[in-house]
């Protein structure tokens, strides 16, 4: 209905327990689960460490309804299901979560799914407690968005900011502001513009910026030099007022899929699902302005299709690539704010293989995060990498 920005079915085309030491202990890499499709297969996210220490997540299939699960896991891997989706009929309850979950001050976790709801399956935004009591906030009916993939991010006064990939005015998604109790205000529609300069179907998470303001990626629109165009770099005021930041192009990269992150200074990063030097993907950073410079080219050696970044303690960024690699599996990467990138794990199958999320550092320091595939039963895995910092 939407055309090509449909996630969940398009780009997943496009266990064991395993301890390695890679390279003089310097890093670790351990797998802590695999799933069996019967606590949850095709973990799409990245993990959320709540204020209890836990690990919280979801996968985007599987479960008991085969609509995707909610889930807890301890540090050392202990994994508890919590939650069904597709409990309802209809799946009113919301179906394929396909967003990294964020804990609010009241102690629950907010999300979205791809799917569901009560409006004719065009997805939700949920709440859930630690416990797995769930609350739909809000069923998407096309006209105010649908498909939501970006991750929320916190505002004032307990809201959450968020985006929908597709639907909206102009079918190419939306950005929103709801509150905690589910009052949904559409703030921008995208291809609001000609040829949609403005960007089209938004699917990395936002983050709030150190001014207030609220920044994220469009997959396509911008540049007309691409199918569909080759994604933007945007800001947008809480107050809804959106700024096109930078219109990126094949040869610095497109297709972004990982949204931003800041570093000091007011400079952000963040990757490009392809183009670059060898139309592999790419890492970039952007002032605050929009001026752009592309710091590594992937080579499918090294990677290919990289995701989202994760600042670390260490002030590097670490990340990860769904393909290329040692294996073609995928990998587990740092880079540099300079731009020098090195491979911390290549995925072999049995580890895990194809990651579309980022990680999460941990209290402990280590480096968490989920594999869509792989696994005992294929069903995808959770991972940690401990690094010498």
């Amino acid at each position: 209905m939407f055309g090509s920005a449909m996630l969940k079915r398009a780009y997943p085309v496009i266990g064991l327990y395993l301890a390695s030491t890679l390279g003089l202990s310097a890093k670790t890499f351990n797998s802590l689960h695999s799933f069996n499709g019967a606590d949850g297969a095709n973990p799409y996210t990245a993990l959320t460490q709540g204020s209890d220490g836990n690990f919280y997540g979801t996968t985007i299939d599987g479960g008991a309804n085969g609509g995707g699960n909610f889930f807890k896991m301890t540090p050392k891997g202990k994994l508890t299901s919590l939650y069904d989706f597709c409990s309802q009929a209809n799946c009113n309850d919301g179906q394929y979560p396909d967003t990294t979950l964020v804990e609010g001050t009241d102690g629950s976790f907010y999300g979205t799914t791809q799917s569901g709801g009560t409006n004719g399956g065009y997805g939700t935004v949920f709440k859930i407690s630690r416990k797995g009591k769930l609350s739909v906030l809000h069923s998407f009916d096309a006209s105010d968005g649908a498909a939501p993939y970006g991750s929320l991010v916190p505002g004032a006064g307990g809201a959450f900011y968020g985006t929908a990939n597709v639907g909206g005015a102009n079918g190419g998604g939306t950005v929103f502001k709801i509150t905690p109790k589910g009052k949904l205000t559409t703030l921008y529609n995208f291809c609001a513009k000609s040829s949609c300069s403005d960007g089209q179907y938004p699917v990395g998470g936002l983050i709030r910026g150190s001014d207030g303001n609220i920044y994220g990626t469009t997959h396509a629109g911008g540049d007309a030099s691409c199918t569909d165009g080759c994604g933007t770099v945007f800001k947008i005021t809480p107050k809804g007022k959106l700024t096109t930041l930078h219109r990126l192009n094949a040869a610095e990269g497109d297709y972004p899929y990982g949204g931003v992150v800041e570093s000091s200074g007011g400079v952000f990063y963040g990757t490009t699902g392809g183009g670059g030097d060898n139309a592999a993907g790419t890492v970039f950073k952007m002032t605050r302005k929009g001026k752009l410079t592309t710091l590594h080219s992937f080579d499918v050696t090294d990677g290919a299709t990289p995701y989202a970044l994760t600042l670390g303690s260490d002030g590097r960024f670490y990340g990860t690539t769904s393909a290329g690699g040692a294996n073609y599996n995928g990998t587990v990467f740092r880079i540099t704010a300079g731009g020098g990138l090195k491979t911390m794990h290549d995925f072999d199958g049995v580890d895990g293989r194809m990651t579309f999320s980022g990680l999460v550092q941990a209290k402990d320091g280590k480096f968490y995060g989920t594999t869509y595939f792989g696994g005992d039963s294929d069903n995808g895995t959770i991972f940690s990498l401990a690094v010498r910092q």
